[in-house]
């Protein structure tokens, strides 16, 4: 299924986006005013029932996309996001390439950063520029992944029991913040830096391990095109590494990396600029496009 948050007249509400609309939850007995509610609370016996009457066609109140608003589907995450650094090994390339001090890493240890979001900008949301501070905006599409439950000292081969689903983020950066604090966490986390999106793909519509088509576009030219099975730390070696560290709640979210293709890796580097249009594609997921502003 593909899970989405809506607003109606700037309330947000939670639905299932199927072929013939939306299936708005609450109008069909299912009681869940969040998404987070839906990814912390719902059992797998709900989320049945939910995929047999998408399948049923006997839904109330389907609703035309045209006539809401598709919002980033945790538009209000319970806490920060978990991110992934170089965790491709052509990007980790091309960042030693712009700024070998501030990229070399040892790649048999992961590199995790945190990523404020007071709220997930949604498809269509503009990303601010910031363009009386930053001159180096740049992009990175990459698949995130939600955790369904509390999530403890987890063997990797039990890591997909844990996954609720799979969604788009761009983790949009501001690479002179990022390389100049000495840390990810400012560079990563302006307002307006997390779009989202544009559904929750649940995770019992594919098969483990996942391969996932990861692409960006920028004013329609093709930067970035990868695939996650060329993850250099894959999803059950981070469910097991963090979980052994500490507590995955229900609801967190973790950004898994970008693939090579961001703006810092060009020569000489493609930054955004206002009125560039970024769009990040996961095949089986979606798009999600943002200009800049």
């Amino acid at each position: 299924m593909k899970l989405v948050t809506f607003s109606q007249n700037g309330i947000d509400k939670t639905g299932v986006f199927s072929d013939c609309g939306i299936i708005p939850l609450r109008e069909n007995g299912f009681d869940y005013e969040t998404m987070n509610d839906v990814v912390c609370k719902m059992g797998k016996d709900e989320l049945k029932k939910l995929k047999e009457l998408e399948k049923s066609g006997n839904a109330k109140g389907i609703l035309s996309k045209n006539d809401v608003k598709i919002e980033a589907p945790i538009p209000e995450p319970l806490q920060d996001l978990i991110c992934l650094g170089i965790n491709y090994m052509a990007h980790a390339k091309e960042s030693m390439r712009y700024k070998k001090d501030a990229f070399e890493t040892d790649k048999n240890y992961a590199v995790y950063f945190a990523k404020r979001v007071n709220r997930a900008w949604a498809d269509g949301d503009e990303i601010p520029s910031y363009s009386d501070f930053i001159s180096t905006l740049d992009y990175e599409s990459e698949l995130a992944v939600i955790i369904g439950k509390d999530a403890k000292d987890v063997k990797k081969e039990d890591a997909y029991n844990y996954v609720f689903g799979y969604t788009i983020v761009n983790d949009v950066t501001a690479r002179e913040l990022q390389t100049k604090h000495k840390q990810w966490y400012f560079g990563k986390s302006l307002d307006g830096f997390t779009p989202m999106g544009p559904c929750i793909l649940t995770s019992d519509e594919v098969e483990n391990p996942p391969v996932f088509r990861v692409k960006s576009y920028v004013n329609g030219e093709l930067r970035q095109d990868g695939t996650t099975d060329l993850l250099i730390h894959d999803i059950p070696e981070i469910i097991s590494e963090l979980s052994h560290g500490f507590t995955l709640k229900a609801g967190t979210i973790i950004s898994t990396g970008t693939p090579a293709g961001v703006g810092m890796g060009f020569q000489p580097p493609k930054f955004l600029k206002p009125g560039d249009e970024v769009v990040c594609e996961i095949d089986g997921i979606g798009k999600i496009a943002n200009k800049i502003k």
